[in-house]
């Protein structure tokens, strides 16, 4: 695909990946419009970057979707690259009597149905472009179990089937669908674990390298990308699954 002059959305972009993709991608030629939830990162991410589009709005909210998308559609009728990267991961102990019923499925509105939401909003403006796009971050954690973490984990490997699932629908229009199976990475969403046996920031991947080697994938066609560790965690996936 081509990777300049195009408009892209990327959810969730005011930190890690997000915000590496938007750096990234208005340094080549393209308009970016990223969202996220708190207006103070929103604001920071506009100064670090002021070419760099704002909308503050909740992935998990199904209310926030269409609203987010007649706002965006009015201002950008060019959109034409959707990025699905807003994510959540916790700590959970599935034992925890304390467990409230609601909150423990807020990964699956946030990481699952959020971009599942997304792409069902912006998928009619999304064939009205010669040339369009659809990128889902999911995770190394999608092909093997991180147990600490259970519901971030089936998130992901919910998302990645949805992924596959929908680039067969979408196979004979002009929208390409692209994979991000992402490893772990020095981002703020890994603080939470640094304490836990066997996990070493060693292990983690520069965010801006594995977002240099998803954007030349991207450019080269290659519609499931594995950075770093993720190439090994899909092999371990098929020898022991």
């Amino acid at each position: 695909m081509e990777i300049r002059n195009n408009c892209i959305l990327i959810t969730g972009g005011t930190s890690g990946f997000g915000l590496e993709f938007a750096k990234r991608l208005i340094a080549l030629g393209n308009t970016v419009i990223i969202t996220g939830r708190n207006p103070e990162r929103l604001d920071r991410a506009k100064k670090d970057l002021p070419a760099v589009h704002c909308f503050k709005s909740d992935v998990s909210d199904p209310k926030a979707i269409p609203l987010l998308y007649q706002q965006i559609i009015a201002q950008f009728p060019d959109l034409n690259f959707l990025i699905n990267n807003a994510g959540e991961m916790r700590k959970i102990i599935l034992q925890d009597n304390c467990l409230d019923l609601l909150d423990i499925t807020r990964e699956i509105e946030i990481n699952l149905m959020g971009p599942i939401r997304m792409v069902q909003q912006f998928l009619p403006q999304l064939r009205t472009k010669k040339s369009a796009a659809i990128l889902n971050v999911t995770s190394g954690l999608a092909l093997i179990p991180f147990p600490i973490s259970p519901i971030y984990g089936a998130t992901k490997s919910g998302l990645r089937s949805y992924t596959k699932s929908l680039r067969v629908q979408l196979k004979k229009t002009n929208i390409k669908v692209f994979e991000l199976v992402a490893p772990g990475a020095k981002t703020t969403l890994n603080d939470k674990f640094m304490d836990e046996p066997g996990f070493s920031s060693k292990m983690l991947m520069e965010p801006e390298k594995l977002i240099d080697i998803a954007i030349m994938a991207i450019a080269a066609d290659k519609l499931e990308i594995y950075p770093g560790l993720a190439r090994i965690l899909k092999l371990m996936s098929r020898l022991a699954p």
